[in-house]
Parts: structure tokens; C-alpha cells; sequence
């Protein structure tokens, strides 16, 4: 993928191949590795990093959620990423931040709750070169974990199972993704990207506390306002996704993703004009042309 790259790996820069754990590591046998995945983009003022110090606040606080301890502070982990970048000499792409437990162990506990640390960056046109403007979506057979199984805000690995079954599913089916529903039957999310539906030109998605608290969903309900576009925040019916005017995912990868078809329903005006609004909002955003979102924006410096 990225050989020549540099990892960060608990302070020091190490060659991309030399970044790996043990087969019976308890993060890899367990799936206890937490991580982010954050942006940085390409703007006149040189490369910026997305809302860097918000994704280490989530970081810290799956941590907490899963009692796991990182060893770093959240200033250094904001140096660190910042290094990164900067050896790997990269303009654009992404930033995957992944705390995990490389104690070898054949049991379901660990020795010591202190977690190892690594940063790695990754070019943009890696992750988007097979990407479309469109996707197709689907229900999926499969239903969101519920939150008192585990904790649904937590970024760690264990809980993408769940996502990785829901995009097999669809793709079995001949979609590229499957929309989840909770155990209530509204809907939850996607298997990695928060799902909106426009109806009568409102912007609808559900509300916290049974889906990720996802950083690029939050940009989206504080962007879309200043659009003029009306937001609400609820629970959504299973008919009212397959009704939906528009339907669009959002993710750190794809800021805006809208779909072309739902199940069987195609939407020939995909983008719809609510989805091609935030679209083009949020590529400003990013290039940092758009001043009221600049201070998202920490410059690579």
C-alpha cells in the first residue's frame, strides 16, 4: 500500500513494515485495538487536518468507555499526528490512529490496561481511486448492536463486525451498502458512514445514543443551517427511508455520498438538490474557502 511510508509507533518514526504486532496479540485475536480516521486536505495555506482535536477527544473517550488507558496526552497525540504528516510529506489523504493492546495472551483479559499507540497516514487517491459518485443502498438484514451489549460510541475494532456483515450482505445482493436499522426498527446507520434522508426539503437523521457519535455527521448538522437547510434530529421508519426524497451518507472518506437507488427505487436526480447544497458547502469546508469553518481546520505546521 504505502511502503515507503513512515509509522509513528509510541514516539518514535519506524519503516511501514516493521509496524506490526504478534498473531496472538489481544487485539488482534480479541479486537480490542480502538482507533480514528481523520482528513486532512489540501488548501492554500498548505495541507490542514479535519477537526483534528476532536477526533483525540473521541480517541480518549472510547478509552473510557472500554477502560483502557493511553499512555500519551492529548497534546502529544496532536504533535504526533502532526509529524506524520509531515515526514510522509503528503498533501492530502488520511490519518488512522490506532491504540491497541500488543500483549501476547490466550485469554479474554489483559495484564495491563495500557494501551500502544500508532499513527499512520495514507494518500488520498489509495482510499478513493475505485470511488463513484453514487451508490446504491439496501436495508440490511442485519440490525445495528444495541447499546447495552456494548458501547456503540466506542471506535474499536470488535464493534466493526457488525458493519463488515451489513456491506457483505448488501454486496451479495448487488448494492455497494447496507442501511442498518436498531433493534427498534428505525434506522441506525451504515456500516462505516452516518445515513441521512431529505423528505419535503428536510434534512432527517437519527438521534444519538444508539449510533456513533461521528464526527462527520456533526459537521453535517452544524454546516447545513447556515445553507438554509431545515434539520431534525429523530427516529426514522423503516417506510420513510424507502420514501425518502434523497438518502446520502456521510463518512470521514466521503463527506457527502449520495445514493442512486433504495432497494428497488431508483432516484434518477441523484444528487437530489438538498444533497448537492451540503456537497458543495462541505468541499469548502475542507479547502478551507469557507471562513466560517476555518478554526475545523488545524494547518500542518
Amino acid at each position: 500500500m504505502t511502503k515507503n511510508h513512515k509509522v509513528w509507533r509510541n514516539g518514535k518514526m519506524i519503516p511501514w513494515q516493521k509496524a506490526t504486532v504478534h498473531l496472538m496479540s489481544h487485539s488482534l485475536t480479541r479486537g480490542s485495538a480502538i482507533f480514528e480516521v481523520l482528513a486532512f486536505y489540501s488548501t492554500s495555506r498548505g495541507p490542514a487536518a479535519f477537526r483534528l482535536p476532536e477526533h483525540v477527544d473521541r480517541l480518549f473517550r472510547s478509552a473510557e468507555l472500554l477502560g483502557m488507558e493511553l499512555v500519551q496526552s492529548k497534546e502529544e497525540i496532536l504533535r504526533a499526528v502532526v509529524k506524520t504528516v509531515k515526514v510522509n510529506r503528503i498533501q492530502e489523504g488520511f490519518v488512522k490512529i490506532v491504540g491497541y493492546y500488543s500483549e501476547e495472551t490466550f485469554f479474554v483479559s489483559v495484564s495491563n490496561r495500557r494501551l500502544d499507540l500508532s499513527i499512520f497516514v495514507i494518500p488520498a487517491d489509495e482510499v478513493q481511486k475505485h470511488t463513484s459518485s453514487t451508490v446504491r443502498a439496501c436495508l440490511s438484514g442485519w440490525r445495528k448492536l444495541h447499546p447495552e451489549t456494548v458501547p456503540v460510541e466506542a471506535k474499536v475494532a470488535a464493534n466493526y463486525l457488525n458493519g463488515m456483515l451489513a456491506r457483505q450482505d448488501a454486496q451479495r445482493r448487488g448494492f455497494d451498502l447496507g442501511v442498518m436499522l436498531d433493534n427498534h426498527g428505525f434506522l441506525a446507520e451504515s456500516s462505516t458512514e452516518s445515513v441521512f434522508i431529505v423528505k419535503d426539503g428536510v434534512l432527517l437523521t437519527p438521534p444519538l445514543g444508539l449510533i456513533l457519535s461521528s464526527i462527520s455527521r456533526r459537521s453535517i448538522l452544524e454546516v447545513a443551517p447556515t445553507a438554509g437547510i431545515k434539520v431534525a434530529e429523530r427516529p426514522i421508519r423503516r417506510q420513510e427511508i424507502l420514501e425518502a426524497d434523497e438518502l446520502f451518507t456521510s463518512s470521514t472518506t466521503h463527506r457527502v455520498m449520495p445514493a442512486s437507488r433504495i432497494e428497488d427505487r431508483v432516484l434518477r436526480k441523484a444528487p437530489g438538490p438538498v444533497s448537492r447544497k451540503l456537497l458543495t458547502l462541505m468541499n469548502a469546508v475542507c479547502s478551507g474557502r469557507e471562513e466560517r469553518f476555518k478554526h475545523w481546520l488545524l494547518p500542518i505546521k
